[in-house]
């Protein structure tokens, strides 16, 4: 199984109205989260990859450069049931999958995984459909 494949595989685990950060998805993997990003950005429509689930380790949705998908993403995640509070973010401890009560999202990230994951913003994202 390819690394793009054992990140779908755990993305589509992440259960409707949880959301999981690229850092949590790469640890999982054992990978970056620069390549969770690039494999979301990748994932084939026929497939139904909740790619939308997947976001940055603040709660937030990583901007695309083309500035689209932003708001879908949004949608999708507000469809089933996911809340944006505190200037956009998701709070992690409400709606984080496999996150405890005692840790945040951000407390499990390393820096480097917040800088690869802030890099999500350069990229130049083709969503998938669905």
């Amino acid at each position: 199984m390819s690394m793009y494949q054992d990140i779908y595989a755990v993305v589509k685990q992440i259960p409707r109205g949880s959301v999981a950060s690229y850092g949590r998805i790469a640890r999982m993997v054992k990978c970056t989260a620069r390549q969770v990003g690039y494999a979301m950005a990748a994932a084939p429509p026929e497939e139904n990859i909740p790619w939308h689930r997947v976001i940055n380790s603040q709660g937030k949705i990583s901007a695309r450069k083309d500035g689209r998908g932003d708001a879908r993403q949004k949608q999708k995640l507000l469809s089933e049931g996911v809340v944006f509070e505190r200037g956009e973010c998701v709070d992690f401890k409400r709606f984080g999958w496999l996150t405890t009560e005692t840790e945040s999202e951000s407390e499990m990230e390393s820096p480097a995984d917040s800088a690869m994951v802030a890099t999500q913003v350069e990229l130049d994202w083709r969503l998938p459909h669905g």
